[in-house]
């Protein structure tokens, strides 16, 4: 089924993008973010319009001395039966690199799209709950 192929391909990206962050390894980031990608911050409502815009922002959060270690965590993803897009919706935290408990934690929306072979993130919201 299509459908179910595309829950564990985005599932699939979805555990590269949290691994690529906790390694801050901005190589394996960018293949995963559409080229207009928008992300909109959970506290403070900050625009990251664009690939290259997140890449600079994680590079700036990498060399921070204590930085943090986001995970976003899918509950659903639905996908589209009419067009290359889903919907993925979950839960992210925010961890300090050398603790173990959560700085900041709420909940995430991410549209993805297919592109090629793969699927790509095209916009995140994020809010924040504790």
């Amino acid at each position: 089924m299509v459908t179910a192929s595309a829950d564990l391909a985005i599932r699939l990206r979805r555990a590269a993008f949290n691994r690529a962050l906790a390694e801050a390894d901005l190589g394996a980031i960018g293949p995963i973010l559409a080229p207009t990608a928008i992300l909109v911050a959970g506290t403070d409502s900050a625009i990251l319009s664009g690939r290259k815009a997140q890449l600079a922002a994680w590079k700036c959060e990498f060399a921070t001395a204590e930085r943090t270690v986001y995970t976003r965590t899918p509950d659903t993803i639905q996908v589209s039966t009419v067009a290359p897009v889903a919907l993925e919706q979950g839960r992210w935290q925010g961890v300090a690199a050398a603790g173990a408990l959560p700085l900041a934690s709420g909940i995430y929306t991410a549209k993805w799209r297919k592109s090629g072979v793969d699927w790509v993130i095209e916009a995140e919201i994020y809010l924040t709950l504790a």
